[in-house]
């Protein structure tokens, strides 16, 4: 496995598997499958092109199988905090280590920006997997939002979280 900040060149690869997110697991995240298929590959290309954002990507060989984002936020009194977002590992490469591994990279990733204090993120309360590596991972529930998602006719709560990092408290 190789993790890499991804380039707009990797587009296509993006599109591919955040559809698959969207398609097979639609409570995790606000966008969906319809709105998102629709959008040109020029949009995905820009989603990696964002200067407030850093999306990386785990590799097995050639093939991109998870991804991971980090956000920055653009106010001056807010830019002590980032948000990570979009993790997402590919079934087929589940329980290889490549989500704690995309988690890992992008806690490192926090830590060369001396500013930041705070790493927040938001999961699917029924995301058993993932709310079990974001506490291995150090990250503490903050809070709960009922009802976040809805899917057709079910909702679905969402787990805030957070993590400190470079040492300090905010």
């Amino acid at each position: 496995m190789a993790i890499e900040l991804l380039e707009p060149s990797h587009a296509k690869a993006y599109r591919q598997l955040m559809l698959e997110a969207y398609a097979l697991h639609p409570e995790a995240f606000v966008s969906n499958l319809s709105d998102r298929e629709k959008l040109p590959l020029s949009w995905w290309q820009g989603q990696l092109d964002d200067e407030l954002s850093a999306m990386l990507g785990a590799f097995v060989g050639d093939r991109l199988a998870g991804i991971v984002g980090l956000t920055f936020e653009p106010w001056e009194d807010a830019q002590h905090k980032a948000t990570l977002f979009g993790l997402y590992v590919s079934e087929g490469f589940r329980g290889k280590g490549l989500g704690e591994g995309l988690v890992q990279a992008v806690l490192s990733l926090a830590e060369e920006e001396p500013q930041l204090k705070v790493i927040d993120l938001t999961v699917s309360a029924n995301s058993f997997a993932a709310l079990k590596l974001y506490k291995r991972c150090g990250f503490q529930q903050s809070g709960l939002e009922d009802c976040a998602i809805r899917v057709g006719q079910a909702y679905y709560d969402r787990v805030h979280m957070r993590r400190l990092v470079n040492q300090s408290s905010p």
